[in-house]
């Protein structure tokens, strides 16, 4: 079993843009292909969780969250990395309230990164979350990874004023991973 770093999408892996329903849209967060390059290249593996609420309100087809991704993996290819795996969950909130666990695969829920352990032979105990929200962080630590890590791109400088100094955070997905491979 490997370790896995979970990355949320928008907002950490790439640029946010609320409700993305186009693959011409996409940006990567400067410097996020080589930090998933340099964590794979130490052993872990990259896998998305991302929730993605514009599937379950009818707002974008899978055709289109597909390119989308492909998008994003030809972004990601350019700079010499890639994913192990894209994991979604479509379900809308009902509630604005991010530590809320309303369905358990929508983060804060930890299914979808139970699921990618299992099916990825992943072991959650040595695991990272880096994410921009308080959802992303808690789905980390409700799957039972090592570590959340809040990064200040997206949403997540508002996210660090509301939580203060509960998580780990780092400027970005570059100096996350760099705490990381530091830690091992």
């Amino acid at each position: 079993m490997r370790p896995a770093v979970f990355l949320d999408r928008d907002g950490t892996l790439i640029e946010h843009v609320h409700h993305l329903r186009r693959a011409e849209d996409v940006a990567l967060v400067a410097g996020a292909a080589a930090a998933v390059s340099a964590l794979a290249q130490a052993g872990y593996a990259c896998v998305v969780i991302t929730n993605q609420s514009v599937l379950g309100r009818g707002l974008l087809d899978q055709a289109e969250l597909d390119r989308i991704h492909r998008r994003m993996g030809s972004l990601l290819a350019a700079g010499d990395a890639r994913l192990d795996g894209i994991y979604v969950s479509p379900h809308v909130p009902t509630t604005s309230d991010q530590s809320v666990i309303e369905h358990p695969d929508r983060k804060p829920g930890p299914g979808l990164l139970l699921r990618a352990g299992a099916e990825l032979d992943l072991d959650l105990g040595r695991s990272y979350m880096i994410g921009d929200s308080l959802s992303d962080l808690l789905a980390g630590e409700n799957a039972g990874c090592r570590e959340s890590i809040l990064v200040l791109t997206g949403y997540g400088a508002a996210t660090k004023q509301k939580q203060g100094n509960r998580f780990k955070s780092a400027p970005s997905i570059v100096e996350a991973a760099q705490m990381i491979l530091g830690e091992n």
